[in-house]
C-alpha cells in the first residue's frame, strides 16, 4: 500500500473503501470483506447512519487497531462547538475505538467554526489523530484556513476524471492539506464506464476503467476511497498498484476535465436548503 503523509505527519493509505450509501444491515458484512481484501482505510460519517457497522467489523477483525485508518464525519445538525463535542464521544463508540484517525466536517453549513474548535480540543488531547474539512469549496478553504489554529490535513471533496479539480488543488497546496476524492466513477454519470478515452487507455495495460481511473487519480497525488457492496469489485478496485500510466496516457485523461461537478453545486441555494435539512 502507498501512504501520504500529512501537514502533521501523520501516514494515511492512498487507497481506501468507503461506506457511503452502504445499508447499515450490511456495512458489517461489507467492511469485513474490505478488510479481507486488504483495505485499511474505512471511511464514514455520521450521516451515513453505519458507523456501529464498521466499528462491529473492526472490532471483529482481529486487526491491531494501529494498523487501521478511520475516517468519519461530523454532520450539519451536530454543527457547533457543544454538538460536534458531544458527536465526537457518540462516534467514538459507535466504532468502538478510543480514537478517530482523521474527523472532518463534512459540510460547510451551520456553524462549523464552532464544530472546528471541538475537533481542535479533541486533536490536542490525542483523540483525533487528524482533523480536516470535506465539501469545502476554495472560497470556504481559504476562508477557514486563514481563521483556525490547526490547519486542515485534508479536504475530502468530489474529484474524478471529469472533475480534477484544478483550482482547488492550486490551494490545497499552498496550504499543504491533501486533497481526497468522493465518487471517483462520478457514480458512473456522464457513462464514465463507457467513455472510450478511459477504455482504450485501460486496454493498454490490461485494466478496466475503474481501475484506470483510480490509478490515475493515484498518481495524480489523490487518496480514493471508492464503495461496493460486491467482494471482487473490491478486489479488482485494490489492485491498482502493478501498473503505471505513462505520461502521455496521464495526459489524455487529464484532457477529460470538465471542471465542474457531476452532482450539485455548494453555491446553489437550493443544494444548501436541502442539505441543511438532512437529519433534522
Amino acid at each position: 500500500m502507498k501512504f501520504v503523509t500529512l501537514n502533521n505527519g501523520v501516514k494515511m493509505p492512498i487507497l481506501g473503501y468507503g461506506v457511503y450509501q452502504v445499508d447499515p444491515k450490511e456495512c458489517e458484512r461489507c467492511v469485513s470483506d474490505a478488510l479481507e481484501v486488504g483495505y485499511r482505510l474505512i471511511d464514514t460519517a455520521q450521516a451515513y447512519y453505519n458507523e456501529e457497522g464498521v466499528g462491529a467489523a473492526i472490532s471483529n477483525s482481529g486487526i491491531p487497531r494501529e494498523e487501521l485508518f478511520l475516517t468519519t464525519k461530523v454532520w450539519i445538525t451536530n454543527a457547533g462547538y457543544e454538538k460536534a463535542k458531544a458527536s465526537i464521544e457518540e462516534s467514538l463508540k459507535k466504532l468502538k475505538t478510543d480514537y478517530i484517525d482523521l474527523l472532518l466536517i463534512h459540510q460547510p453549513i451551520g456553524d462549523y467554526y464552532g464544530t472546528y474548535r471541538a475537533m481542535e480540543e479533541a486533536y490536542e488531547e490525542g483523540i483525533l489523530k487528524a482533523i480536516g474539512v470535506s465539501n469545502f469549496y476554495p472560497d470556504r478553504f481559504v476562508d477557514i484556513s486563514n481563521f483556525v489554529k490547526v490547519q486542515p490535513a485534508v479536504n475530502q471533496i468530489e474529484t474524478h476524471p471529469f472533475q480534477q479539480q484544478k483550482q482547488a488543488r492550486k490551494y490545497l497546496d499552498k496550504y499543504h492539506t491533501q486533497i481526497e476524492s468522493w465518487g471517483p466513477f462520478a457514480e458512473g454519470r456522464k457513462d464514465l464506464f463507457q467513455n472510450p478515452v478511459l477504455q482504450e487507455v485501460g486496454a493498454k495495460y490490461g485494466k478496466t476503467v475503474a481501475q484506470t481511473v483510480l490509478r490515475f487519480l493515484i498518481q495524480s497525488g489523490v487518496v480514493v476511497i471508492p464503495k461496493s457492496t460486491h467482494k471482487e469489485r473490491m478486489q479488482e478496485n485494490f489492485n491498482v498498484f502493478d501498473f503505471t500510466l505513462n505520461e502521455d496516457d496521464m495526459q489524455k485523461i487529464q484532457a477529460l476535465d470538465e471542471a465542474e461537478s457531476a452532482f450539485f453545486s455548494h453555491y446553489d441555494p437550493e443544494t444548501v436548503e436541502f442539505l441543511a435539512s438532512f437529519g433534522k
